[in-house]
């Protein structure tokens, strides 16, 4: 079966750009133009030399921010039905909480990349990409206030919702990464590490979660709209780089190849599934109650998000991710890591 990639027909909201705007906003990082997730990941080829520094300073604050620093347009808010206790709420706040912290390790990781970058455009791009995973982070776990969450116990109640699945799943990928950006200080490792093995398994998810908020939480729904433009960027140039590495030093192959397979293997000893499982059970019961919110909102062409069920879509984001692995790493030319 072809992975369903289109878009939500719902568009995301946003605000005119205050002041001047650049002229040329390039189409991948308009909020209005920028392709779904999966289908950018899939098909742009972008390289460090184009999303240098110069690049995101115009397109990510302009483009896809449009001076909305928080991912949201102010007046966007979550329904009631999500702000109260109840299924919809706790499905969220442990989304957020999680993603928070994977963001904030992912952000600590970018900075061995960053030094490591053997050239400038490499070093700007992973100085670009160390902001925008703090700024996820920031606004992930930024909208648990907007859920209710005291300041005062932000940190904490991110601590709380998060800890079991910090040291089952974050804290050993973090170690592997550390190992090879660290410890090893392997630079095409490390870019292999985040593309393949971090962001492009957790891709799918994000853009799942993209869908199945709009209606009822559609400031938490743009804040994943514009995480996902700074990750098609992220993907389409860390793909780039090992591609053009591997043309360079073909010698190099077996070596990465045998890294992702280890990658793979530690994957497949988390508990991810599970996670997301107890997440989509939870979304699944606000569904049976609030079914009526939803209308005939489509998570994808065809298909009512409110006749869904926890399986179908967890079945769905796991054949995008391997429909998204096979065409990156046939694009790197390391499609026998499959």
């Amino acid at each position: 079966m072809t992975p369903p990639t289109t878009p939500p027909s719902t568009k995301p909201t946003a605000k005119p750009a205050p002041g001047t705007v650049p002229a040329a906003i390039p189409s991948e990082a308009d909020w209005d133009t920028a392709p779904s997730l999966l289908d950018g990941a899939e098909r742009l080829e972008l390289t460090p030399a184009v999303c240098d520094l110069r690049y995101w300073l115009s397109a990510v604050p302009h483009g896809t921010l449009r001076g909305n620093v928080s991912g949201h347009d102010a007046n966007v808010r979550p329904l009631a039905v999500v702000s109260a206790a109840g299924p919809l709420n706790s499905a969220l706040t442990q989304e957020l909480a999680y993603r928070s912290l994977a963001e904030e390790k992912a952000t600590r990781a970018i900075g061995y990349l960053t030094a490591l970058a053997p050239d400038t455009d490499s070093m700007e791009f992973y100085a670009t990409q160390l902001l925008d995973e703090a700024r996820h982070a920031m606004v992930f776990r930024g909208h648990l206030l907007d859920l209710g969450v005291p300041r005062a116990q932000l940190r904490a109640t991110v601590a709380r919702l998060a800890a079991a699945d910090e040291e089952q799943i974050l804290a050993p990928l973090e170690d592997f990464g550390l190992r090879v950006l660290r410890d090893e200080r392997d630079f095409i490792g490390g870019v292999l590490v985040l593309t393949v093995l971090v962001e492009g398994v957790l891709a799918p998810a994000a853009e799942l979660s993209e869908r199945k908020w709009r209606i009822f939480d559609p400031a938490a729904a743009d804040i994943e709209r514009g995480a996902g433009i700074d990750e098609i960027r992220h993907l389409t140039v860390g793909s780039t780089i090992v591609r053009d590495h591997l043309r360079a030093h073909p010698h190099d192959k077996a070596r990465l190849l045998e890294l992702i397979r280890e990658g793979y293997a530690l994957w497949d000893k988390l508990p991810t599934t599970e996670v997301l499982a107890r997440r989509e059970e939870l979304f699944q019961q606000g569904i049976e109650r609030h079914a009526d919110l939803l209308g005939d909102y489509e998570i994808w062409p065809g298909r009512r998000l409110a006749d869904t069920t926890a399986r179908e879509r967890l079945e769905t984001a796991h054949a995008w991710a391997a429909h998204l692995q096979r065409t990156r790493l046939a694009h790197m030319g390391l499609q026998e890591a499959i």
